[in-house]
């Protein structure tokens, strides 16, 4: 039997950067569910943890082979069927990377197609019916998600080929493009009930602040695995992520010390998370002082948007607007403002390239963007106009995760479900806030509802 050209360690650190980009799923979990009110964590932490289910089949059958497949015509907007079911995907490498399996270079890719809708989901969290939010994010995974990573990641792709825009790991076709959809839903969805009108701040910063740790120690594996190799680029990659995340981290707190008096946690925690988007983009092609300058970039201008956000009526319920639409389009111009030769063979703005690439970056964020939120709301629309897709109001004042999953995160005495078959949790008792003695339970010191 011929020895396939495999490099072993290019393999042994994509398997391990693959590991660590599906952990980043259950990261948002904890981050997104830390945020939301005690009734609604368990809903909110289905929403991130299903997607692995959802996305992780579509893949296999259809997704991969319609974001990485040979390009239909001669525009490299979306993939064939050639690898429908896999076929041909195997131990021996491809074009895309040419020193790792085909067949790993296809998981490393499922894991960005994973969380990419999971983030969409912050901007609805607390209203969504779980049945069209299973619908939602098969079409949004195979209707935007397929085609725009096409676009930005595969060789053929018009964004990568054509337009020679650069996107080491997601800013545009991830981030921004979540971002954008998060828009989509927030008109699509409109406020939670009682919005503005009683206080909705996160039950648990804790959760917030692990989601936090675990987001970036797996984004590591998302922007160093990139390189898809053992090489200078990934260390390159690792060394600017820390630095852009720590720098917008310091940038936050110190933009929300100085506006309220206080250094807030979950500012740190938020602008770590901005920080890491922001770098994405750019990770690749960017040295460690430039990242400091994203970092100062993403602190400032995620924060501003996010407190334009709260002053606003718009209900995007977790900023992913702000954090990943705005920290994606950052990202994204920034490459081509701090991009050098040293790393990805291009020189930006800063590094004597002049304006050629920047302008390319500016291209990329303005198709993408509006093509997620136009294709978003056209699949929330018709869904809504269908089996509509938010909790009736009495599910909503009970609670996701009574009333659409009929379970509780916080069991204060009593035996609770078994072997995940939930207990009969009367919802309209629970509605009225006056449940009766077999499930009464005590609220959280300091828990908000």
């Amino acid at each position: 039997m011929t020895e396939l050209p495999i490099d072993s360690g290019d393999t042994a650190w994509v398997l391990a950067a693959s590991a660590l980009v599906l952990f980043m799923t259950p990261g948002l979990a904890f981050f997104y569910g830390g945020f939301v009110r005690n009734k609604n964590v368990l809903g909110t932490i289905m929403q991130s943890f299903i997607t692995i289910g959802i996305v992780g089949i579509l893949w296999v059958v259809v997704g991969y082979s319609l974001t990485f497949g040979p390009s239909v015509g001669d525009w490299g907007l979306i993939g064939n069927f050639d690898y429908f079911g896999l076929k041909g995907v195997g131990a021996a490498p491809d074009g895309q990377v040419t020193t790792i399996p085909h067949e790993l270079f296809m998981a490393f890719q499922l894991m960005f197609a994973i969380i990419t809708p999971a983030l969409i989901t912050g901007a609805f969290a607390e209203r969504a019916k779980f049945g069209p939010f299973l619908i939602f994010m098969a079409a949004w995974s195979l209707l935007v998600y397929a085609p725009v990573a096409h676009w930005v990641f595969d060789s053929e792709g018009w964004i990568f080929a054509d337009l020679k825009g650069l996107d080491f790991a997601g800013g545009t076709a991830i981030h921004l493009n979540a971002g954008a959809a998060a828009l989509a839903a927030a008109f699509v969805f409109g406020r939670r009930k009682g919005y503005g009108e009683e206080p909705m701040e996160p039950h648990d910063i804790t959760m917030i602040v692990l989601g936090t740790g675990i987001l970036w120690f797996g984004w590591f594996g998302f922007n160093a695995g990139s390189a898809g190799a053992a090489n200078g680029q990934a260390a390159n990659a690792f060394v600017v992520t820390t630095t852009a995340a720590s720098t917008a981290a310091m940038t936050w707190m110190f933009m929300s010390w100085w506006l309220s008096g206080k250094p807030s946690v979950v500012g740190a925690a938020a602008g770590a998370v901005a920080g890491l988007v922001a770098i994405t983009p750019a990770s690749g092609y960017v040295q460690p002082m430039e990242a400091i300058a994203i970092g100062v970039g993403a602190g400032v201008f995620c924060f501003l948007v996010a407190q334009w956000r709260a002053k606003s009526q718009l209900d995007d319920s977790l900023d992913v607007v702000a954090v990943h639409g705005v920290g994606g389009m950052w990202g994204a111009l920034a490459t081509g403002i701090f991009a050098t030769a040293t790393f990805g063979g291009i020189d930006g703005l800063t590094n004597g390239g002049g304006l050629d690439q920047l302008w390319r970056q500016a291209v990329g964020v303005a198709v993408v963007g509006p093509y997620s939120f136009v294709v978003t709301f056209i699949i929330l629309k018709a869904l809504d106009l269908t089996v509509g897709i938010r909790a009736n109001d009495e599910d909503e004042i009970a609670g996701l995760d009574v009333s659409q999953h009929g379970e509780r995160a916080y069991v204060f005495g009593g035996s609770g479900p078994v072997l995940g078959i939930p207990e009969a949790i009367p919802v309209h008792t629970m509605a009225t806030g006056t449940p009766p003695a077999e499930h009464a339970m005590q609220p959280a010191a300091g828990a908000a509802h």
